[in-house]
């Protein structure tokens, strides 16, 4: 594994890594608006009372907390480009037009959006246009998703370009063994990478999940959650997610080796961390802990260099390989290798649903339960 110093790098300079969590945004959003948080209320009015401004303050804060940084993000991104659209078009973007908006979905669709000549994916339009609406309604100018213009033309996207949702490998138990084998155990980074790898996978959390961890409760402003570890029985991380709170429970693995907790307990008493992040940045060919929280996009990027490094899937060209995993790989092989009640894996990874489950699930039973002899024949 390399030794050099984690970096941070752009979003746009991530490409498929920035991908995995705005796939588990667009899937748990709602049939019709996609998980589009309510408008907001208009804070910004110039008439407000002196005394209220600080309330406005308090507001805002609370207004960026309704949604998660991969979710403003990507409303950010797919605003700038229906901006750039129109601007090249030389259309006005406002008030709403659901005409205008409708072009710009076939031109998604079609790859004219942009020079790149590049169609986007159905799910990637259905986010944008999630992305307009909310935009649209925090500036107190609603769109009307329902309308023909834009209603008729997206269903017409969805019947031609629609396809079965390219799904990220499932990391094994016996693939992540062979990964841990890469990482190197005399250097803080390798210790904190196998106590990523194990709690991602035993937790069945997100990329943003794991690095949003801090060590105790309410210890950071940015924490999504902390953990809490029991002696003999294991670990418990609690996380606030955009649903409201929830609790994981992580036991003790069979071995020491394995162990997410015992992964966890090392890296923590090495990089002597007793408050704030869980997860840090480390300089210094390895050595050196900082006090920064790590980004999310390198917990995708490790399981990618894991993954390769350990011969996962060698059977593919190098080149297919590195498109075959990132950060949902672990929340995939929990899905797909954990042999109890699917009920326990669904609360494990905090789905709404059995449905979105079995999403996860690369290798269950599809035929377990066979209808055909059930009925009679």
């Amino acid at each position: 594994m390399s030794t050099t110093d984690d970096a941070p790098r752009s979003s746009a300079a991530s490409g498929d890594d920035d991908m995995p969590d705005i796939v588990d945004v667009v899937m748990e959003m709602d049939d019709v608006d996609y998980g589009s948080p309510p408008p907001l209320p208009a804070i910004a009015n110039p008439s407000l009372p002196a005394h209220l401004e600080a309330l406005a303050g308090r507001a805002r804060d609370y207004i960026e907390a309704a949604s998660s940084a991969n979710t403003r993000r990507a409303y950010a991104a797919d605003w700038k480009h229906f901006s750039s659209w129109c601007r090249r078009q030389g259309i006005e973007m406002f008030p709403p037009d659901p005409q205008v908006v409708g072009l710009y979905i076939a031109a998604c669709a079609s790859g004219t959006a942009t020079g790149d000549k590049k169609p986007n994916t159905v799910s990637t339009i259905e986010r944008r246009l999630s992305s307009l609406s909310w935009n649209f309604a925090q500036r107190g100018q609603p769109l009307d998703r329902k309308d023909r213009h834009i209603a008729t033309v997206m269903a017409g996207v969805r019947n031609t370009h629609a396809f079965p949702p390219r799904q990220k490998e499932a990391i094994l138990p016996e693939d992540l063994i062979a990964m841990l084998e890469t990482l190197d155990r005399g250097t803080l980074r390798g210790l904190r990478d196998r106590a990523m790898l194990l709690l991602g996978f035993a937790g069945g959390l997100r990329r943003s999940e794991i690095v949003g961890l801090d060590v105790g409760r309410d210890q950071t402003e940015d924490g999504r959650g902390w953990v809490e570890i029991f002696a003999d029985k294991g670990l418990l991380v609690t996380l606030r997610g955009k649903t409201g709170w929830r609790e994981v429970e992580i036991g003790r693995g069979s071995s020491d080796a394995t162990c997410p907790v015992v992964a966890l307990q090392t890296w923590l008493r090495l990089a002597r961390i007793a408050h704030g992040p869980l997860f840090r940045r480390v300089a210094g060919q390895g050595r050196a802990v900082g006090v920064d929280r790590l980004n999310d996009q390198e917990v995708a990027r490790l399981v990618k260099r894991a993954a390769l490094a350990a011969g996962v899937r060698g059977d593919l060209s190098e080149g297919e390989r590195a498109k075959k995993f990132a950060g949902h790989s672990l929340r995939a092989g929990l899905a797909s290798s954990a042999e109890v009640d699917e009920r326990y894996v669904q609360k494990q990874l905090g789905h709404a649903s059995a449905e979105m489950t079995r999403r996860y699930q690369r290798r269950r039973d599809r035929f377990r339960v066979n209808l055909t002899k059930a009925s009679g024949l």
